[in-house]
């Protein structure tokens, strides 16, 4: 078994490297964007990667708004937030009003956090961690 030891990878044009199996299939890729925030109170990022800025729509419904554009909006949200009251729930897209309205875009996407009670009222968090793949 090999292994590579390197401070940099770095892509030859501007889309992020890809990993690949042995026979040339991809097998995966880099994360795209991240962003650890503060989303209570004054909404404040602590440290990101591809994230511009988090705009704060209301009681715990943010959106990442990205730096470099995603190629589509066919990507993967992971999102966690620090518990409110017993747990918490973070929802991807802004189905507050349970019309299951989905917000991903190029530009930006959506994460709301929910807390597990009955009502499922959105809370603000201390702590969101949300991460984009695609």
């Amino acid at each position: 078994m090999s292994s590579l030891q390197v401070d940099n990878i770095q892509s030859y044009n501007a889309n992020p490297p890809v990993i690949k199996s042995s026979s040339g299939a991809e097998v995966g890729t880099f994360c795209r964007a991240w962003v650890n925030f503060n989303g209570s109170g004054t909404v404040a990022i602590r440290a990101s990667f591809n994230v511009s800025s988090i705009t704060d729509n209301g009681t715990g419904d943010y959106t990442v708004n990205f730096t470099t554009a995603m190629p589509d909006a066919n990507y993967s949200i992971t999102a966690t937030a620090a518990p409110v009251y017993n747990g918490s729930v973070v929802n991807t897209g802004d189905n507050m009003a349970n019309d299951n309205t989905f917000v991903a875009t190029t530009s930006l996407c959506n994460v709301c956090v929910r807390g597990n009670g009955s009502s499922f009222a959105t809370f603000d968090s201390l702590a969101v961690h949300v991460a984009i793949f695609r």
